[in-house]
């Protein structure tokens, strides 16, 4: 089930830089709260008003006449509203001219999306919800198979049931340390940390120097998923973490890999690292203390770089290295794709194909978001890849959710987010494991008969 990949050997993935993970609210790997956000623009039973009939046609043929209607995209990009947006309107109604393309943004993706979805009423394309498994997909969504792109793309069976597949994967991406070397250059900072004690060393440069060292954006809670999604893979070299919680009553301890990522931001927040009032935090200004060297890093995803970049950084001013987990020297990276696209059965489906298809061979979204792109035949564009690359990172490779271990920890009602906010602001932090096990113990008992 591991699939680990040694730099040398990522021939076709990462022969050039490494593009990006994440979106501008949430990255695709958290889970998140939120309350449902009604669209008054879906019908009683799904898809949208005025859509072409479901289940007719595929993405084939470009500019096919048969594609027609209002199709809607449920995104989670809230800053492309009235922006990209507006483009990629104008360009794929262009392309198909009897399609009317709107797009409805929301936050909270994951619990929203999850809401609307059990409602009956969601928009033609939407993200699939992390909250979803696998085996329930056949119920909302139209498979993709059938969807011609013009080579192989990355992740293709990630979101599959019985052969079926129900997702496309929106761009893939790496986490690591971003960081402004403005500010790395004023805290006198003249080597990138290679171990977890020189990590330390230059956030404490970081702080001396005046620099909040690490934006955690604590309060955002969604940027807190790098600490239970990707720094356990860093820690163990395996990306079958979360899928391993299915076998055991107690799943978080302090000596596992769970344990060991929590500790390490407790750590950094014990020291002083984060924001000075970690429960104020704001994820639209952090990008701009980042830009502006306020902030000297971030443990996200790659997909960020433009944003801080756009932010008010110059680009070369902008780095991107491997987090050191530990003192090993040796650097690991999470390797993992994005918000997959998926299909409302009952909306307009040929449309929502065809977009899909456009999305990932014509708007330009991978590169605007900084990502690797889902085409494997597609080369990144985004420069800060190749000083990653440079550190001859291994990579380990996301394993597909598990959904025997979704099942038990949607039953437990277990906020992963929540869940390292109240480790690390803990007295005691394993009273708070000690609760959590409860809750998953009680679960699995229901769930694994």
């Amino acid at each position: 089930m591991k699939k680990t990949m040694a730099y040398s050997m990522v021939s076709l993935l990462l022969v050039t830089s490494l593009a990006a993970c994440g979106s501008n609210n949430e990255s695709a790997n958290n889970d998140k709260d939120a309350a449902a956000n009604a669209n008054s623009n879906t019908t009683a039973n799904g898809g949208t008003n005025g859509s072409a009939p479901a289940n007719e046609g595929s993405a084939d043929a470009g500019g096919d006449a048969d594609i027609s209607g209002k199709v809607v995209f449920l995104t989670n990009r809230t800053d492309m509203v009235d922006k990209e947006y507006k483009d990629y309107e104008t360009r794929f109604e262009a392309k198909y001219p009897k399609v009317d393309l709107q797009f409805e943004a929301i936050t909270d993706y994951d619990k929203n999306e999850k809401i609307r979805i059990a409602s009956g009423s969601f928009p033609d394309v939407v993200l699939l919800s992390t909250l979803i498994p696998n085996a329930e997909f056949p119920k909302y969504f139209e498979p993709l198979d059938d969807i011609t792109f013009e080579g192989d793309i990355y992740f293709k069976d990630f979101k599959s049931f019985e052969g079926k597949s129900y997702g496309i994967s929106s761009g893939n991406s790496t986490v690591g340390i971003v960081y402004n070397k403005k500010a790395f250059e004023k805290a006198g900072i003249t080597a990138i940390p290679k171990t977890y004690d020189e990590f330390l060393a230059a956030a404490q440069k970081l702080k001396d120097a005046g620099i909040v060292p690490l934006a955690s954006n604590f309060k955002d809670k969604w940027p807190l998923g790098a600490w239970y999604n990707d720094v356990p893979a860093i820690i163990s070299g395996k990306a079958d973490t979360a899928n391993n919680r299915k076998d055991t009553d107690t799943p978080f301890t302090l000596d596992n890999t769970y344990g060991k990522s929590f500790s390490i931001i407790k750590e950094l927040y014990a020291k002083g690292f984060l924001e000075k009032d970690v429960n104020s935090t704001n994820w639209e200004q952090s990008k701009k203390d980042v830009a502006q060297g306020k902030f000297g890093m971030y443990l996200l995803g790659n997909w960020v770089i433009n944003q801080v970049v756009d932010a008010g950084a110059k680009t070369e001013d902008v780095g991107f290295f491997p987090f050191p987990a530990d003192n090993s020297g040796q650097a690991k990276a999470p390797l993992n794709p994005d918000w997959f696209y998926g299909v409302n059965k009952d909306g307009n489906v040929p449309a929502a194909k065809a977009f899909i298809k456009w999305m990932i061979e014509e708007s330009g979204y991978d590169d605007f978001a900084g990502f690797i792109p889902t085409l494997k035949s597609k080369e990144p564009k985004l420069a800060q890849l190749t000083e990653f690359n440079g550190y001859k990172p291994t990579f380990v490779e996301a394993l597909p959710t598990d959904d025997t271990a979704l099942s038990i920890q949607n039953k437990a009602q277990i906020d992963m987010d929540g869940l390292v906010q109240e480790f690390v602001l803990a007295k005691d932090p394993q009273k708070v494991l000690d609760k959590v096990n409860g809750q998953w113990a009680k679960a699995r008992k229901e769930i694994v008969k």
